[in-house]
């Protein structure tokens, strides 16, 4: 499996988890409750993003570069890890809520440049072979955490 695909499977899993937070997030009662979402949220998110910038984005650096968005990419990776790490200095719950829900707003606009421009770029840009082996090794490094 391309490195491509399971990025976008995991990117589906995600779409998933964001759409469950956004309907769920005007009933939370308490800040307890959405500072575990939110922590959910980022550890889930933690090893995707470590997986794109490891195996995915080092191939593309140079394209990236060229089109003038190497550390906008970056950027933006860190700013969703630091949003999300801001909701467990909330004082209120409505604080919180609107934290979160703009965590998930700008991983889902991230999420889109990613799947409109990143993901098509990586597969006119790089071989299948790559692709594959760095699938492959994703599945490696995967497979070796869960033991």
């Amino acid at each position: 499996m391309k490195i491509t695909e399971i990025l976008m499977a995991e990117h589906a899993v995600f779409h998933n988890l964001f759409d469950h937070i956004e309907a769920v997030a005007p009933r939370l009662k308490t800040l307890a409750e959405v500072k575990a979402l939110a922590a959910v949220v980022d550890k889930v998110m933690a090893p995707h993003t470590k997986t794109e910038d490891d195996l995915f984005i080092k191939p593309l650096e140079l394209c990236f570069d060229q089109i003038g968005q190497n550390e906008t990419f970056h950027a933006e990776h860190r700013q969703i890890e630091e949003t999300l790490t801001s909701i467990h200095r909330a004082k209120t719950l409505a604080a919180a809520k609107k934290i979160l829900l703009r965590a998930i707003a700008t991983s889902r606009e991230h999420f889109d440049k990613e799947e409109l421009i990143v993901f098509p770029m990586a597969e006119r840009v790089l071989k299948a072979k790559t692709l594959a082996d760095l699938g492959a090794l994703w599945l490696t490094k995967r497979d070796a955490k869960s033991r």
